[in-house]
């Protein structure tokens, strides 16, 4: 019988291993924050039902389709992030704009809000804008210098 296995080698002598590292490398660049895509979803999706949560969709009409709204969008974002990172990491700035947008929004959108929808929009908004902030220096940080 023939012996058909073939002894592991070293690849760091193969003639092509430059290249399949630098290939590598392009395929996983902007992947670096992987693990924030899952929490910014989750925090839209949590955006856009927390009026259902909270039970405040009688008495803050227009906050209900704000937050429903932004966490649409916040979702869209999260998505963009994990579909196509190289292209959308640059938008991660906008993270932080919506999570400070969040936090003012009970008073803008809203008319007297009570305490519980002041606390869950000022907690929504400071985690879109700490998610936001890792999510843009990780990229600023492993944006390939020119």
């Amino acid at each position: 019988m023939a012996n058909v296995s073939h002894p592991r080698s070293d690849l760091t002598s193969h003639p092509d291993a430059p290249e399949m590292r630098a290939r590598y490398d392009r395929v996983l660049g902007g992947r670096d924050v992987a693990l924030v895509d899952g929490p910014v979803f989750l925090l839209g999706l949590y955006c856009a039902v927390s009026p259902w949560i909270l039970h405040y969709t009688t008495s803050q009409p227009a906050l209900v389709t704000h937050n429903l709204v932004v966490g649409i969008a916040i979702g869209v974002l999260a998505l963009g992030f994990t579909a196509a990172p190289a292209r959308m990491y640059g938008l991660s700035w906008a993270m932080c704009a919506v999570g400070a947008w969040m936090i003012i929004s009970p008073w803008i959108v809203g008319s007297s809000p009570d305490a519980g929808v002041i606390w869950n929009n000022v907690l929504i908004g400071a985690l879109a804008v700490v998610l936001g902030a890792v999510c843009a220096a990780t990229a600023a940080r492993s944006t390939p210098k020119p």
